[in-house]
């Protein structure tokens, strides 16, 4: 591997979180200062978050809203950050959100914390649990929290939270640039 940053090189998206651990308000607002701080198309910053803590309202209105088997673990998460952008017309909107959470997510790891993301949501679901402004369209919801104890999960998730890691080779993802994939 090339002289990748540890932040980078280090992040990882497990499953196991610890389920009693919380977050500081700090924590949690240095986090949100980060995503507030990414790059978005003419500076827009179309991106929008809700914030459950493990056990408010917003958290179980966030988890109710995700399948049940992200839900057996995503429970266990000190916050639920739902992660959405508005749809005003901006065709980089969901990129721009991207950029945002990549960046909540690189703090996540200075601060030792761990992130992970959930894509498959009820979006409908959250609009109306959540009571979401007409413009604004659920994206991702996202998991944070500390590392817990991988053999606390289910025996199916175990497997896969235990795992090696794997990344696709450098030179299946670059086209047509020589000298990229040195």
């Amino acid at each position: 591997m090339t002289d990748l940053t540890s932040l980078l090189a280090f992040r990882w998206s497990p499953r196991s979180f610890d389920p009693v651990a919380e977050l500081t308000r700090a924590e949690v607002a240095t986090l949100l200062e980060a995503a507030r701080w990414a790059p978005s198309v003419g500076n827009r910053q179309p991106w929008r978050f809700v914030v459950g803590h493990r056990d408010d309202e917003i958290f179980k209105r966030i988890l109710v809203n995700l399948p049940p088997d992200e839900q057996r673990w995503a429970g266990r998460a000190s916050i639920l950050l739902l992660a959405a952008h508005c749809q005003t017309g901006h065709p980089f909107a969901a990129y721009d959100l991207g950029q945002a959470v990549a960046h909540l997510t690189v703090q996540a790891t200075a601060l030792g914390l761990h992130v992970r993301q959930i894509t498959d949501l009820d979006r409908g679901g959250l609009v109306a649990d959540l009571d979401l402004p007409g413009d604004v369209r659920p994206y991702v919801a996202v998991a944070v929290g500390q590392l817990g104890d991988p053999f606390s999960l289910p025996a199916d998730l175990l497997a896969e939270e235990t795992s090696l890691r794997h990344r696709r080779p450098l030179a299946e993802l670059v086209m047509g640039c020589a000298g990229a994939t040195a």
